[in-house]
């Protein structure tokens, strides 16, 4: 088991913008963290398998739907309070993080805005506890980056509707006990739904094989003749702009957890630094090192700032989706670019499970491309600024 020694770093004292209820929270994830998840990460990682009794934890410190008001089950904290949890679960493991944040920003959310109060009562408390988990479904298998063009369908019954399709590359699908579903009704109307465990014609089979989030679970979504009742339609929401809010969410919470992983990084190389004698001395007292170090706290000092301001536009209700897609590119790709340069400090130590470099980068590689891919951000902040699409 690998010991963590993580210290937090802070070069521009962040933490001075933060409430004393931020710090409390951060520190109750980071404790759990390293307690629960790293010590066995690198195992799980290694054997590529979910750790199941994190579904407890998670639950525990609040981090399914934190944003939720109480009434429903969640903790009803502002945006930089989710922000800073999925940071620490993250700093801990790209995995971890997605599994809490498609509870909370895909499953949690949409049933929350778009769901009727029905809905919110009957599922909302289960997932905030963890006595669910769910998946969502958009992404199929000709259908990423353009998801308007997905074909599965809802097909109106009378007093059911009957769901085909298939949906791909879908986190916590294996385990999952209801997934929100978008699909096109028979006007071609984009619509949610939820679909539960156990409803005939759906199964949800695993994901093999993967280099990258080797401790999450990775499944497929399959819909052969489903009957999905009526009332399990999402009512207060038709077209793309739901599942693209829901999208929102998760790529702020990205956002955030993306600095996690890029402070792991430093970290471990920063101390290993110190640590590693060559030529008689430790290897951060050369130039070439110092310059790596420095870029990247300086990097990782300027996405600190970018996600915080963020949260502070999202807790007032202003943060544009452009912002948010910004945030997502900017800080994937630094965190990237960290642990490639602290694979370089560590050496051949790099690449080994002694160190969390290279399960970060493998992570890194996926999460560049989930919730919208690195190109796809850089068109929507393009056709911010000019008013001109790209897309089409």
């Amino acid at each position: 088991m690998r010991t963590d020694n993580y210290q937090h770093h802070d070069y521009y004292l962040v933490d001075e913008l933060l409430s004393e209820e931020h710090k409390l929270i951060r520190d109750t994830v980071r404790a759990w963290v390293k307690k629960e998840v790293s010590p066995i990460i690198e195992e799980a990682c290694q054997k590529a398998t979910f750790h199941k009794p994190w579904i407890k934890g998670l639950a525990e410190i609040g981090a399914f739907g934190p944003f939720i008001p109480q009434e429903y089950g969640g903790a009803g904290l502002d945006y930089i309070a989710y922000g800073i949890m999925m940071q620490e679960l993250e700093r801990g493991d790209s995995g971890v993080r997605s599994t809490a944040s498609v509870q909370g920003s895909l499953v949690m959310y949409p049933i929350y805005a778009f769901g009727s109060e029905e809905q919110k009562r009957k599922y909302l408390p289960k997932l905030a506890k963890g006595e669910l988990m769910g998946c969502f479904g958009l992404t199929e298998p000709d259908y990423g980056s353009n998801p308007a063009g997905m074909i599965t369908r809802i097909e109106d019954k009378g007093d059911y509707y009957l769901l085909n399709g298939a949906k791909m590359w879908i986190s916590n699908a294996p385990f999952a006990d209801i997934a929100v579903v978008w699909a096109k009704d028979d006007n071609g109307e984009i619509r949610g739904v939820i679909v539960e465990r156990g409803m005939e014609g759906f199964t949800t089979p695993e994901t093999h094989g993967k280099w990258s989030l080797r401790a999450s679970a990775t499944g497929e979504l399959v819909f052969d003749n489903v009957k999905v009742p009526k009332e399990n339609v999402l009512p207060n929401i038709k077209g793309l702009k739901g599942p693209l809010s829901c999208l929102n969410s998760a790529r702020y919470g990205i956002a955030w957890g993306a600095i996690g992983a890029a402070l792991d990084c430093y970290d471990s190389a920063l101390r290993y630094s110190k640590e590693r004698i060559q030529f008689g001395k430790p290897i951060g007292a050369f130039q070439l090192q110092q310059k790596k170090l420095a870029e990247m706290i300086t990097e990782i000092t300027k996405a600190q700032l970018l996600a915080w301001r963020l949260g502070v536009l999202k807790n007032e209700n202003r943060a544009t989706p452009a912002q948010i897609s910004m945030a997502k590119r900017n800080n994937v790709a630094m965190a990237l670019n960290i642990a490639r340069e602290a694979r370089q400090i560590h050496g051949g130590m790099g690449i080994t499970g002694e160190y969390p470099i290279m399960r970060h980068m493998m992570n890194l590689e996926s999460v560049i491309t989930y919730e919208g891919t690195h190109d796809i951000h850089l068109l929507i902040t393009g056709l911010d600024i000019t008013g001109l699409n790209a897309f089409n």
